[in-house]
């Protein structure tokens, strides 16, 4: 573990991350998998995620990016279900590297559109079972698993290898996750990832809007929902769904590629939030 201590890594990066020979590359890509748990930020978003990164997009790992990958899906599940623990840095740090991996498939066919399904299937189990909602930590950098999760749906709905029903599926789990029960609400951008992971689906212009309109319409009525019972906070059960459907108007209305429902996606989702937003929406007295 002695070249973890940085200096090894210093060299590598100042050598413009080329990939070093006097190492298998297998040993070389366990040291970096153990450095993407750590709760050192440079360690962790400074050195191994860019350098697997990077590599994946080199084509390093092209032959081996079945077990690269699986390798990461396995990383989704150490600490499951902890909260406020430094397990959430390897699960968040595995998606971001799991969706390089599928990144790279979607640009050059590698692998067996069931690795790519499966991999989807274990982000979205991960992502609706994630407790550590936590975005930056004071010391630690970045934990934002939840934004992490959403890109990595983001990446998987630009896979070839999903088509309607899984493109549904992908848009049923960003609703899941918007609903489930949340002890705070989320602070740090997490809804308009999750936009944008919406967005990426959008633009395959594949779903179409007879699955789109109920699946706003679900969202929404928990978005306009104040729980005045729950003396945690009346907004929690509201919150990020609200949240959700405001960065989805946003993107959809200011952003770049519009999809082919976008007009009639907008009318949808100006209705709901009208519906949900009654108090900010009064004539003036």
């Amino acid at each position: 573990m002695g070249a973890m201590s940085g200096s090894y890594w210093k060299q590598v990066h100042s050598d413009g991350l080329a990939v070093p020979s006097d190492r298998p590359l297998d040993d070389l890509t366990a040291e970096l998998t153990s450095m993407l748990g750590s709760p050192d930020p440079a360690l962790r978003d400074g050195t191994a995620y860019p350098t697997l990164a990077t590599w994946v997009d080199r084509g390093v790992y092209d032959d081996l990016l079945r077990g690269l990958g699986d390798g990461m899906a396995a990383g989704l599940q150490v600490g499951i279900g902890e909260n406020g623990t430094d397990s959430v840095f390897r699960r968040s740090s595995s998606s971001l590297v799991l969706a390089e991996c599928i990144h790279r498939d979607n640009g050059r066919p590698l692998l067996p559109g069931g690795t790519i399904l499966d991999w989807g299937d274990r982000i979205a189990t991960w992502l609706l079972r994630e407790q550590d909602h936590r975005g930056f930590v004071p010391g630690k950098g970045w934990a934002h698993a939840i934004a992490h999760g959403a890109d990595a749906l983001g990446t998987l709905a630009e896979s070839p290898h999903l088509s309607v029903p899984e493109l549904t599926v992908l848009l049923d789990v960003v609703a899941d996750r918007l609903l489930l029960p949340v002890e705070r609400l989320w602070t740090s951008g997490e809804p308009d990832r999750l936009a944008r992971a919406t967005m990426k689906v959008l633009r395959r212009n594949q779903v179409p809007l007879t699955v789109l309109e109920p699946w706003i319409a679900r969202i929404a009525a928990t978005a306009g929902i104040r729980a005045s019972y729950d003396d945690r906070d009346p907004f929690l059960l509201g919150g990020n769904a609200e949240a959700f459907l405001r960065a989805l108007y946003l993107q959809l209305s200011l952003g770049p590629k519009p999809p082919a429902v976008r007009s009639d996606l907008l009318l949808v989702l100006v209705d709901a939030l009208r519906r949900t937003n009654p108090d900010h929406l009064r004539p003036f007295e």
